[in-house]
């Protein structure tokens, strides 16, 4: 342990001395000596927090690495309040060193918070997808972002493939009509088909879209992929599916599709009015990925139509989503909150890499490779 002590601190010897203080570079540098102002950004559990020991990805719950930080003397202030000039984030955007938000109750990181954010170092999330933050000002102001890569494939990739289930087999209306004391077995089975024998196609197959495609394939599907990579063969072929390389060829092919591509500036509204029209009449969509990769009101007129069968998904734009979000009200939908990807195992598990990264940024040691998403001035892959 002192070994790597007195490694790190002559590598951060080294690199001051690369740097100047004025150089927007010297942001890149892991935290120096003292202690340090962290600011956690959850959701309020409320009457909820006290349920379960294991619910740590709430402000109540605060990741449950209070105690570890505040025994090394840092600071740590969390909260939810996170919206306006006076909320209270932004009461602390001038000192703090580390800001920690999760994609479930996102803190907007801009440009202007960044600008104010002389002391910031280290944007992390606590979860998978950094989009809430300005990921180009951050590499400008020498900011390093990172993200728990992994922490909730699993928990996502099993809320898909329950969409799935829920739209193909017209599982809600039947669920509305027990608690409505109703009874109309028509009413349902009209809509209401097997998922084998369907065709589904995954626009992206990263570490989810891969793990859906393995917990599909036991249901007899015709699996389509369209991805930026092609998988490798070997994979592919175990999967059983089928690489698109011209997604509009894809999207009349499919009975349901899939949305498991990061929003980047490239994917913001990649699904408009135009691109729907491309899809088969009747498509069901499942799109656990981000709210603003769909066009709302074309989400909408979709479904209004019946173009769209059914549409559902937990993300929105933007979060939390407003009570008169018209995805709230349009027909044929099965939206949630924000929750795929935040179960309990999820929590404990975004949680320790968390802890893992910050005892990494104290000890001046470099993340595990996967979870840079802005490093040295260089955005990840997925979001260039």
């Amino acid at each position: 342990m002192a070994m790597r002590r007195a490694a790190a601190s002559a590598l951060r010897t080294v690199s001051a001395s690369r740097f100047s203080a004025t150089s927007p570079l010297h942001r890149y540098l892991h935290a120096s000596p003292g202690s340090k102002k962290i600011v956690g950004v959850f959701y309020k559990a409320n009457e909820y927090a006290s349920m379960n020991p294991n619910f740590v990805g709430c402000v109540e719950g605060s990741l449950g690495i209070r105690d570890w930080l505040e025994s090394q003397g840092h600071q740590y202030i969390v909260t939810d309040d996170k919206e306006g000039p006076d909320c209270e984030l932004e009461k602390h955007i001038p000192d703090l060193h580390v800001l920690i938000t999760t994609p479930f109750h996102p803190a907007y990181v801009t440009e202007e918070r960044i600008k104010k954010a002389k002391n910031l170092q280290l944007l992390l999330t606590a979860g998978i997808g950094s989009d809430h933050i300005d990921l180009k000002a951050a590499a400008a102001a020498g900011l390093t972002v990172a993200e728990v890569t992994g922490s909730n494939v699993v928990s996502v990739a099993e809320d898909e493939l329950m969409r799935i289930l829920i739209l193909v087999r017209n599982f809600l209306p039947g669920y509305h009509q027990v608690i409505n004391g109703e009874w109309n077995v028509a009413g349902i089975s009209h809509r209401a088909y097997d998922l084998e024998g369907k065709t589904v196609g995954t626009v992206g197959a990263g570490r989810i879209g891969r793990l859906l495609l393995q917990r599909l394939k036991p249901f007899n599907c015709n699996l389509l992929y369209h991805d930026r990579i092609k998988m490798d063969p070997e994979l592919e072929n175990q999967i059983g599916a089928k690489f698109e390389e011209d997604l509009d060829a894809m999207l009349p092919k499919c009975d349901i599709i899939v949305i498991n591509t990061p929003l980047t500036e490239k994917t913001r509204g990649m699904f408009d009015k135009d691109r729907i029209s491309k899809m088969k009449r009747g498509v069901l969509i499942v799109n656990n990925a981000r709210g603003a990769i769909m066009d709302t009101q074309a989400v909408v007129d979709g479904c209004s139509s019946g173009h769209i069968a059914g549409y559902s998904g937990d993300v929105w734009y933007p979060q939390p989503a407003p009570k008169d979000h018209p995805w709230r009200y349009m027909p044929n939908q099965a939206m949630t909150p924000h929750i795929s990807g935040t179960t309990i195992d999820a929590q404990l598990r975004y949680a320790a890499g968390v802890k893992d990264m910050l005892d990494r940024y104290f000890m001046g040691e470099a993340f595990p490779p996967q979870n840079y998403i802005v490093n040295e001035g260089k955005l990840a892959s997925q979001y260039l």
